[in-house]
């Protein structure tokens, strides 16, 4: 019995395979009411905080949940400061 294809192997087969769970999500998506659009986003947005905090608890090695919760509090404001920063201005020419 040999292992099936890799996709990643085949830059054709990869961008094939990319185009149809694209298009299958599209399909979804317009398939959904905008509740159930909603509903989807919070579940992604959990997922990716969920995924946060398992990254802190693998990277700090904390168990703690409020001390998980709080380091990710932490990043989240780091990194909305760092967005909401200014890199570049505007100033008028003299």
């Amino acid at each position: 019995m040999s292992a099936p294809n890799n996709p990643h192997d085949n830059p054709a087969a990869l961008k094939e395979l990319q185009d149809a769970i694209y298009r299958d999500k599209v399909l979804r998506a317009r398939g959904m009411s905008n509740e159930q659009r909603f509903d989807e986003a919070l579940e992604l947005t959990n997922g990716v905080f969920e995924r946060m905090a398992e990254g802190v608890m693998w990277q700090l090695g904390l168990t703690e949940p409020t001390e998980v919760w709080a380091e990710v509090r932490r990043r989240m404001d780091r990194l909305a400061r760092a967005q909401d920063h200014p890199f570049y201005s505007v100033s008028s020419a003299s």
